[in-house]
């Protein structure tokens, strides 16, 4: 049982890392893009759970990036712990992880970035919309999924 456990907590870990560093390697290269500085997108991101992380320099934008990890780590073992007691989540894993994606897509749009920050949900421009669901259907839902078949159910 012990063993079991641990397989699920280094799933957890392993897909927590990789998600979490395609997400926000994403986040940087389009921040980057658009020519604003990365530290101040990653003190905004603090600024969610610590507000005066906006004015906190280089340690506010560490914060911030270990907010990302936290909220990456809850998302991630959700998922993993699904997938260990739900039939169809494990049947479908993948399918499952890409629909998982979609409702990650639409809390962080439809809830947590307008009661946050009062963004409208979500830009109404395609490409904008693409981008957000590229980073939430892809690069995290499908390494969730793909991370949760490595390993014992």
């Amino acid at each position: 049982m012990e063993k079991v456990k641990n397989g699920l907590g280094q799933r957890i870990l392993l897909a927590t890392a990789i998600a979490g560093t395609l997400d926000m390697g994403m986040a940087m290269i389009e921040t980057a893009r658009a020519g604003k500085p990365i530290g101040g997108m990653l003190r905004s991101l603090a600024s969610g759970p610590f507000p005066p992380a906006t004015d906190w320099g280089a340690g506010g934008a560490g914060v911030g990036l270990a907010v990302h990890y936290a909220i990456m780590a809850v998302m991630a073992a959700l998922f993993l712990i699904a997938r260990k007691r739900i039939a169809i989540v494990k049947r479908h894993t993948i399918l499952a992880a890409l629909a998982y994606g979609v409702i990650l897509w639409l809390v962080m749009y439809g809830l947590v970035l307008p009661l946050r920050f009062g963004m409208s949900f979500p830009s109404p421009k395609p490409a904008a919309i693409a981008k957000q669901l590229f980073a939430h259907v892809v690069l995290v839902g499908l390494t969730f999924g793909l991370v949760a078949k490595r390993g014992p159910a």
